[in-house]
């Protein structure tokens, strides 16, 4: 199964991007604390990152890549590169505008992001500072995305997925390289940031020409496909980016809490983010293209199987984390964030907050599993009437929840509005005709979430016992943690085997090597007849040109005898 292998991909790469994250964050903490620099520092990087997300996981890459996957099915290579330039020339004048604007109005925009900020001038005048240092970013995050999804709709992800991981080692450099020449450390993470998106596109246009895909930069126009890109775009940043829209509303809610409560909610979020990234995004990427390009194709019934597959794989990996993230989240923030200025009391404070984000974790990556059911069939309506619905759920919650729960609540109406936003999106599918749970997926769902909860009785015993030892030093805490994970993956692993939630031969597909071409799965369209009553099935040309693999079973022996009908 392709699809499996292309997930791998992405998946393989976004967790290196993640575990250099992690080591980010462990100095950010360790050198930034939790005072007015780093809240500062963390409402100028939301920014970018919301934007990284939205753009390069959501709006764009949905209203791009099945356009452009479309136009590569139908009309070839030649004219999807043209419409890729296209795109290019009037992406990059309305940016450039859009930046320039908002450095401009950088005050005014701040009220509005952060507006508990006003209270404390110095805090304000410096997040305003290092939003501006950051906001260049938008541009070329923009364009990484286009040349991304270009890569992605020709089944080349490595590139692009990638390319967070030079965001990372931009970050770690100038914190580590160029923080004592700075103001302020902050200052220093500011500059990487844009720094990080040069390095990133210059990254992506070696690949893109690598790949043959050399774009050149013609006279911006308004054309019909252009147009038609605008139109799907504006609300599929809403109906894919739902959960990242969210999360900025938690930060300007949080600004109104007391100091801290924005890097505890990151803190959290940034652990969270981990599985949500290596499944979610890594599905997501996968699947968009698949989609499109089957449907395009005419495979309905491929369509139907990849996007059950897709759920499938979903759930297997993220029930068990987000199960696990909650029973050990106390340990995960300790072990990984708690030293220096990051003290007991905000490795709490972030702890209770991931309990809370770990809970939606399996919605929040069905999220990005379902939307490019929508997506393929260029069906924004859907998604935006349900990402309006479920903003305004979330900040309805968020408002209820902060007084009582304080940044909790805003962590568990994040959560909330996320479940809400997977059951209409499922429900969207459904009623339309896009989606339909095979007896597969309805099978092993429930063995899925058995098998994770006996996991997290088995993780819970653990933690209890190992109290003591969690509380300790910290190369004891590494050690007690580093247990916790092993018990809790083979503890799954037995019982997904023993339930039969997943198989050996599952697992077999993500290794599994098959034709380059996109579109590798089992499914071909009907073969037209055949010499002596052979189906044309098993004509290597017959596979290549519908992207599907003949009959393995007596396939070399029936192809002679075809091959001699021709002759």
């Amino acid at each position: 199964m392709a699809m499996a292998r292309w997930i791998a991909t992405v998946g393989s790469f976004t967790m290196g991007s993640r575990l250099l994250g992690f080591t980010r964050d462990i100095l950010i903490a360790a050198i930034l604390g939790a005072g007015p620099v780093a809240d500062a520092y963390f409402v100028a990087f939301k920014i970018p990152n919301f934007l990284r997300r939205l753009f390069a996981e959501g709006a764009f890459n949905a209203g791009f890549v099945p356009q452009f996957a479309g136009t590569l099915e139908r009309e070839g290579r030649e004219s999807a590169r043209l419409f890729a330039e296209e795109v290019l020339a009037v992406l990059l004048w309305a940016l450039l505008l859009l930046v320039i604007a908002a450095q401009i109005a950088m005050p005014g925009l701040m009220y509005v992001l952060a507006p508990g900020f006003a209270d404390d001038p110095e805090k304000f005048d410096l997040a305003v500072e290092l939003t501006r240092l950051t906001f260049p970013y938008l541009l070329f995050i923009s364009l990484v995305s286009l040349l991304g999804g270009i890569l992605n709709s020709l089944y080349r992800f490595a590139a692009a997925a990638a390319t967070p991981i030079l965001l990372n080692l931009c970050l770690i450099a100038a914190l580590l390289g160029f923080a004592r020449f700075t103001e302020t450390p902050g200052h220093a993470l500011a500059y990487g940031i844009s720094a990080a998106g040069i390095v990133q596109f210059v990254w992506l246009v070696v690949a893109c020409r690598r790949a043959g895909m050399v774009l050149r930069l013609p006279r911006p126009r308004l054309t019909p496909r252009v147009k038609r890109l605008l139109v799907i775009i504006a609300p599929a940043a809403l109906g894919a980016g739902v959960a990242q829209v969210n999360l900025v509303v938690d930060v300007i809610i949080a600004s109104l809490l007391p100091e801290g409560s924005i890097l505890y909610l990151y803190y959290a979020d940034r652990v969270n983010q981990l599985p949500l990234g290596v499944v979610g995004v890594a599905v997501g990427t996968a699947l968009l293209p698949l989609l499109a390009r089957q449907l395009r194709a005419g495979q309905a019934e491929a369509a139907a199987h990849s996007q059950n597959r897709a759920i499938e794989v979903a759930l297997l990996l993220t029930v068990p984390a987000g199960a696990a993230l909650m029973v050990m989240a106390g340990p995960v923030i300790a072990v990984l964030f708690e030293r220096g200025a990051f003290d007991a009391a905000a490795s709490a404070a972030s702890a209770s907050a991931l309990v809370a984000y770990a809970a939606g974790l399996p919605a929040f990556v069905l999220i990005k599993v379902l939307t490019p059911g929508f997506f393929a069939r260029a069906d924004t309506k859907t998604p935006v009437r349900i990402a309006i619905v479920c903003l305004l759920v979330n900040v309805g919650l968020n408002l209820a929840l902060m007084i009582p729960l304080g940044h909790v609540g805003i962590a568990l109406a994040t959560t909330l509005a996320g479940w809400l936003n997977a059951a209409l999106l499922v429900r969207g599918l459904y009623r339309r005709g896009y989606f339909a749970a095979d007896p597969r997926l309805l099978r092993r769902l429930p063995r899925i979430v058995l098998a994770a909860a006996l996991m997290a009785a088995v993780l819970w015993l653990m933690v209890w016992q190992l109290e003591s030892i969690l509380a300790g030093p910290l190369e004891l805490r590494v050690g007690a943690l580093a247990a916790l994970i092993v018990a809790g993956l083979a503890s799954y692993g037995l019982c997904v085997r023993v339930f039969g939630a997943a198989y050996f031969g599952d697992l077999k597909s993500l290794t599994r090597r098959g034709p380059s071409e996109p579109g590798e799965n089992e499914y071909c369209p009907p073969p037209p007849p055949g010499p002596a009553g052979v189906g044309a099935r098993l004509d290597p040309p017959w596979a290549a040109r519908h992207n599907c693999r003949a009959r393995r079973s007596g396939a070399a022996t029936l192809g002679r005898l075809w091959r001699s009908t021709r002759a």
